[in-house]
C-alpha cells in the first residue's frame, strides 16, 4: 500500500461506502427485520458460524469433509484426509474465457461446488471471502457470492475473485463494475451501498468453480472457503482496551523500502509492497519460504528475493496492486500446510489472545503522521505485522515501511495503534472525512493448529 497521505484505489472506494453509511442503524435493529425472522430456516447451513466476541463479525468457513459433502456438487467431489477438500471428478461442461489482461481466449473444462445457504449471525454491511487452494499448472478457480437482503430480495451472483497461484494460465484478477443498486463489489469487498438505509445482507451462498485444461486429469484442490461478514458501526474512536500480555514473537524482518523501483510492473515496485512484505514475514515465521527454483526469476543482485516473489504472486491485475486481501491469504496457503484467512478483530485484547498462542497478525490501518508516534509517515492504507506487546501494553510491530530490515521492528503506543486500526472513519491531511479499515487483519496459521492455537483462533471467531 502507498505510504504517502494520498488516496489509494481502495481508500477512494471505501470512502464512498463510509460516507453512505453515516448515521446507520444499529446491528440489533437490522437483526430484528421482519424479512429475517420470516425466512424459512430449513435452507440454512446446519453448521454454526464462528462469531467474534465483539458481536460485529460472523465467520463461516467450509473446511471439513462433511462441509464439502454438504454442498451441491456439479462435477466436483469431496476428498477426505488430513486436509479435506473439493476437486474436479468429472467435468460438468466447457467454457471459453478471454483473459482481459492478456487478451488470450482459451477453452476450459469446469465443475462447480455451491455451499448451503448460510444465515449471518451478524447481518452484514460488508463481506470478504477467503480461500485456500492448490492450482497446478493448467488450472484455476473462481469464487462467487449471492445472498438475500434483509428486505427479502436477492442479490445477484458476484465474482469475488478469479485466482491461480501462478500467472501463466490466467492472470489472477478481481472484477470491477459489479452492482445491483443495493450492493457493489469493490475489488475484494462486497458492500451494501447505503448502510444508513438499514439494508443488510442476511444470508449468502458461495459458488466455487474449478477450471482445468480440457482432456487432462489435473485438478485444483480447494481446502478452505469462507466469508467474513461484518457490520462495524461508523466510528472515529474506539474504546481503549486494558493491557493484558507482555510477549514478543520472533518474526523475520523485511523492509519494502529496500525494493523501491524493483519490478515496477507489480504496482510500481517495493514502495507499495507492504502487504506482500508483511505476508512473507509471517510465512517465514511458520518456517516456510520459496525454493531456489521458485526464486530463479528474481535478479540475483536483489536482496530478500522472496519479497519480490510475494509481490508477483499476490498481484491483482485488475486492482493494479498487491494489496488484495484474499489474494494475500490465498498466497500464504500455497505454502505447505498453511492456512490463511481475512477477518476483523474487535480490540487489541483479541490480538493478545492470538499472540499468546504464537499467532501473529497482519493489520490494516491508515493515519496521519501525527497520529502514530514513531512511524514518521502518514498513509491512506498500510499493512504491518503485529508480533507482540511490551510490558506497558504497547504494540510491537514489524513495519515494512522502514528504511532497512534492521529498522523494521517498531514499538507503537497502544492507544494510538488500537484507534487507527479499529476505526472506520478519520480525517485525512486535507481535513476531509476518509475511511479506516475497521479492524481488518490477515491471519496465517498451520493447517493442523495446536490445541492452544485452535482455542485462540476460535476465541476470535475463526474456525
Amino acid at each position: 500500500m502507498p505510504r504517502a497521505e494520498q488516496p489509494s484505489r481502495r481508500t477512494v472506494l471505501t470512502a464512498a461506502m463510509a460516507a453512505a453509511a453515516a448515521g446507520g442503524v444499529s446491528t440489533a435493529a437490522a437483526a430484528d427485520s421482519p424479512a429475517r425472522s420470516a425466512r424459512a430456516r430449513s435452507k440454512a447451513s446446519s453448521a454454526p458460524p464462528s462469531k467474534a466476541p465483539s458481536g460485529l463479525v460472523d465467520n463461516r468457513a467450509w473446511i471439513s469433509y462433511s462441509d464439502w459433502r454438504g454442498g451441491t456438487a456439479k462435477g466436483t467431489r469431496a476428498v477426505p484426509g488430513v486436509r479435506p477438500g473439493v476437486v474436479i471428478a468429472t467435468a460438468a461442461g466447457t467454457r471459453t474465457y478471454t483473459d482481459p489482461h492478456t487478451n488470450r481466449t482459451a477453452l476450459w473444462e469446469y465443475a462447480t461446488w455451491t455451499s448451503p445457504v448460510h444465515e449471518l449471525a451478524v447481518p452484514a454491511t460488508e463481506a470478504v471471502a477467503s480461500w485456500n487452494a492448490d492450482t497446478p499448472a493448467g488450472t484455476w478457480i473462481q469464487v462467487e457470492l449471492t445472498g438475500t437482503y434483509s428486505d427479502g430480495t436477492a442479490a445477484p451472483w458476484y465474482v469475488l475473485g478469479r485466482w491461480a497461484a501462478g500467472d501463466q494460465d490466467i492472470r489472477r484478477t478481481s472484477v470491477d463494475d459489479q452492482s445491483d443498486g443495493k450492493s457493489s463489489v469493490w475489488t475484494d469487498t462486497f458492500a451494501i451501498d447505503d448502510a444508513a438505509s438499514g439494508l443488510r445482507l442476511d444470508s449468502y451462498r458461495l459458488r466455487l468453480t474449478l477450471y482445468r485444461a480440457p482432456g487432462t486429469r489435473v485438478t485444483p484442490t480447494v481446502w478452505r472457503l469462507g466469508v467474513m461478514g461484518s457490520d462495524v458501526p461508523d466510528r472515529f474512536t474506539v474504546p481503549a482496551s486494558t493491557p493484558g500480555l507482555a510477549q514478543e514473537l520472533k518474526v523475520p524482518r523485511y523492509s519494502q523500502e529496500t525494493h523501491a523501483g524493483q519490478y515496477p510492473q507489480y504496482d510500481n515496485g517495493g514502495e507499495a509492497w507492504c502487504s506482500p512484505t508483511s505476508s512473507q514475514m509471517i510465512i517465514e515465521y511458520w518456517g516456510r519460504k520459496p525454493t531456489a527454483d521458485q526464486l530463479a526469476w528474481v535478479d540475483p543482485d536483489f536482496t530478500d528475493p522472496q519479497v519480490c516473489h510475494a509481490a508477483r504472486y499476490t498481484y491483482d491485475y485488475q486492482y493494479g496492486g498487491c494489496g488484495n486481501w484474499p489474494f494475500n491469504s490465498a498466497y500464504a496457503a500455497t505454502y505447505k500446510d498453511l492456512q490463511g484467512v481475512v477477518t476483523r478483530l474487535g480490540s487489541l485484547t483479541e490480538l493478545e489472545t492470538l499472540i499468546a498462542a504464537g499467532v501473529p497478525a497482519i493489520t490494516s490501518q491508515s493515519f496521519l503522521a501525527s497520529e502514530l508516534t514513531g512511524a514518521g509517515y502518514g498513509t491512506s492504507g498500510h499493512l504491518m505485522t503485529v508480533i507482540g506487546f511490551t510490558a506497558d501494553g504497547d504494540v510491537i510491530a514489524n513495519d515494512p515501511a522502514s528504511p532497512s530490515d534492521s529498522a523494521v521492528r517498531r514499538v507503537y503506543p497502544r492507544r494510538q495503534f488500537e484507534n487507527i486500526w479499529l476505526r472506520t472513519k478519520r480525517y485525512n491531511a486535507a481535513g476531509n472525512v476518509s475511511s479506516g479499515s475497521g479492524g481488518i487483519c490477515y491471519l496465517y496459521f498451520p493447517a493442523q493448529p495446536t490445541l492452544r492455537q485452535r482455542a485462540a483462533l476460535m476465541a476470535v471467531g475463526v474456525r
